[in-house]
């Protein structure tokens, strides 16, 4: 656990000059791992909540580089970026 933690503060300090959707992506992943690895203690979840937390983190981190823009879901689930209501 402690090795844990003092990766991701490694890893938080290396991101200081990387754009919004990479930093989103990289704490996403991180998190995801994380999360997917205590969850499931295995390495298997630790991949999957890697790649999910990852997707969602580039998501937000994408939303946070437009400001006033917002990212929807249609009802076909496909996602799409518009001004925020």
């Amino acid at each position: 656990m402690i090795r844990a933690i003092l990766l991701v503060t490694a890893v938080a300090g290396s991101l200081a000059s990387c754009t919004a959707t990479e930093q989103g992506t990289a704490i996403g992943a991180g998190t995801g791992a994380v999360i997917g690895g205590v969850a499931t203690n295995s390495w298997g979840g630790a991949a999957v909540g890697a790649v999910a937390g990852g997707a969602v983190g580039a998501l937000i981190g994408q939303s946070q580089e437009r400001r006033g823009y917002c990212i929807y879901r249609d009802r076909y689930g496909r996602t799409y970026e518009a001004r925020c209501r």
